[in-house]
Protein backbone atom coordinates (compact mmCIF):
# COMPACT_ATOMS: atom_id res chain seq x y z
CA UNK A 1 0.00 0.00 0.00
CA UNK A 2 1.47 3.23 -0.81
CA UNK A 3 2.43 5.75 1.87
CA UNK A 4 1.38 9.51 2.06
CA UNK A 5 5.08 11.78 1.88
CA UNK A 6 3.11 14.78 1.41
CA UNK A 7 -0.11 16.18 2.62
CA UNK A 8 -0.60 19.86 1.31
CA UNK A 9 -3.71 22.29 1.50
CA UNK A 10 -4.90 24.78 -0.60
CA UNK A 11 -7.16 26.46 1.18
CA UNK A 12 -7.88 29.32 -1.86
CA UNK A 13 -8.22 26.77 -4.19
CA UNK A 14 -9.90 24.46 -1.92
CA UNK A 15 -7.74 21.54 -2.84
CA UNK A 16 -6.06 18.83 -0.41
CA UNK A 17 -2.81 17.65 -2.80
CA UNK A 18 -1.48 14.15 -1.23
CA UNK A 19 1.66 12.67 -2.81
CA UNK A 20 2.21 8.87 -2.15
CA UNK A 21 5.79 7.04 -2.00
CA UNK A 22 5.37 5.38 -4.68
CA UNK A 23 5.14 9.01 -7.08
CA UNK A 24 1.55 9.27 -7.39
CA UNK A 25 0.14 12.70 -6.49
CA UNK A 26 -3.69 13.30 -6.06
CA UNK A 27 -5.75 16.54 -5.82
CA UNK A 28 -8.65 16.18 -3.83
CA UNK A 29 -11.22 19.04 -3.92
CA UNK A 30 -12.34 19.90 0.31
CA UNK A 31 -16.19 19.10 -1.45
CA UNK A 32 -15.21 15.58 -2.85
CA UNK A 33 -13.54 14.70 0.43
CA UNK A 34 -16.74 15.69 2.94
CA UNK A 35 -19.00 14.23 0.85
CA UNK A 36 -17.18 11.02 1.04
CA UNK A 37 -16.11 11.03 4.50
CA UNK A 38 -16.45 7.82 6.36
CA UNK A 39 -18.00 9.52 9.35
CA UNK A 40 -21.48 7.87 10.26
CA UNK A 41 -23.09 11.00 9.86
CA UNK A 42 -22.27 10.72 5.82
CA UNK A 43 -22.08 6.28 5.51
CA UNK A 44 -24.92 6.13 8.45
CA UNK A 45 -23.96 2.55 10.51
CA UNK A 46 -24.69 0.21 7.50
CA UNK A 47 -26.16 -0.54 4.34
CA UNK A 48 -28.76 1.77 2.56
CA UNK A 49 -27.96 3.96 5.49
CA UNK A 50 -25.99 6.88 3.88
CA UNK A 51 -26.80 10.44 3.97
CA UNK A 52 -26.44 12.19 0.70
CA UNK A 53 -23.87 15.25 1.66
CA UNK A 54 -25.68 18.43 -0.03
CA UNK A 55 -24.60 22.25 -0.66
CA UNK A 56 -20.48 21.36 0.26
CA UNK A 57 -19.52 23.09 -2.82
CA UNK A 58 -17.81 25.89 -0.90
CA UNK A 59 -16.95 23.75 2.09
CA UNK A 60 -12.88 23.80 2.98
CA UNK A 61 -10.68 22.49 5.65
CA UNK A 62 -9.73 24.45 8.42
CA UNK A 63 -7.20 22.01 9.76
CA UNK A 64 -5.61 18.89 9.54
CA UNK A 65 -4.69 16.53 12.92
CA UNK A 66 -2.37 13.42 12.21
CA UNK A 67 -3.94 10.31 13.85
CA UNK A 68 -1.02 8.09 14.64
CA UNK A 69 0.95 6.94 11.84
CA UNK A 70 -1.82 5.45 9.50
CA UNK A 71 -4.24 8.49 9.06
CA UNK A 72 -5.88 12.26 9.32
CA UNK A 73 -8.44 13.54 10.65
CA UNK A 74 -9.82 16.66 8.60
CA UNK A 75 -11.22 19.74 10.04
CA UNK A 76 -13.94 20.89 7.54
CA UNK A 77 -15.45 24.49 8.27
CA UNK A 78 -18.80 23.60 8.51
CA UNK A 79 -17.97 21.41 11.54
CA UNK A 80 -17.83 18.20 10.35
CA UNK A 81 -14.84 16.66 11.70
CA UNK A 82 -15.49 13.02 12.66
CA UNK A 83 -14.38 11.23 9.94
CA UNK A 84 -11.09 9.49 9.84
CA UNK A 85 -8.86 9.57 6.71
CA UNK A 86 -6.32 6.34 6.60
CA UNK A 87 -3.84 6.48 4.21
CA UNK A 88 -5.47 3.50 2.08
CA UNK A 89 -8.85 5.52 2.36
CA UNK A 90 -6.62 8.98 0.76
CA UNK A 91 -4.94 6.23 -1.93
CA UNK A 92 -8.48 4.92 -2.74
CA UNK A 93 -10.19 7.97 -3.19
CA UNK A 94 -7.27 9.61 -5.03
CA UNK A 95 -6.89 6.60 -7.76
CA UNK A 96 -10.88 6.28 -7.93
CA UNK A 97 -12.09 10.16 -8.01
CA UNK A 98 -13.52 10.35 -11.37
CA UNK A 99 -15.76 7.16 -11.16
CA UNK A 100 -16.52 8.25 -7.26
CA UNK A 101 -17.25 11.99 -7.79
CA UNK A 102 -19.85 10.55 -11.17
CA UNK A 103 -21.30 8.73 -9.03
CA UNK A 104 -21.79 11.31 -6.18
CA UNK A 105 -23.28 13.36 -9.29
CA UNK A 106 -25.68 10.87 -10.18
CA UNK A 107 -26.65 10.62 -7.09
CA UNK A 108 -27.83 14.01 -6.88
CA UNK A 109 -29.44 13.87 -10.19
CA UNK A 110 -31.19 10.92 -9.24
CA UNK A 111 -32.40 12.73 -6.04
CA UNK A 112 -33.40 15.82 -7.83
CA UNK A 113 -30.84 17.83 -6.52
CA UNK A 114 -28.82 20.80 -8.46
CA UNK A 115 -25.27 21.16 -8.11
CA UNK A 116 -22.51 23.71 -10.44
CA UNK A 117 -21.44 20.33 -12.60
CA UNK A 118 -25.17 19.09 -13.29
CA UNK A 119 -25.83 22.81 -14.39
CA UNK A 120 -23.13 23.34 -16.73
CA UNK A 121 -23.43 19.88 -18.12
CA UNK A 122 -27.51 20.44 -18.90
CA UNK A 123 -26.90 23.74 -20.05
CA UNK A 124 -24.22 21.94 -22.84
CA UNK A 125 -26.78 19.87 -23.40
CA UNK A 126 -29.22 22.18 -24.74
CA UNK A 127 -26.56 23.83 -26.86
Amino acid sequence: MPYPTELKLHQKSRKLEVSFDNGETFEMSCEYLRVYSQSAEVTGHGPGQETLQLNKQHVNIDAITPVGNYAVKLHFDDGHDTGLYTWERLYDLGKNQPKYWMDYLRKLLRGGHSHPELDALKAQQTH
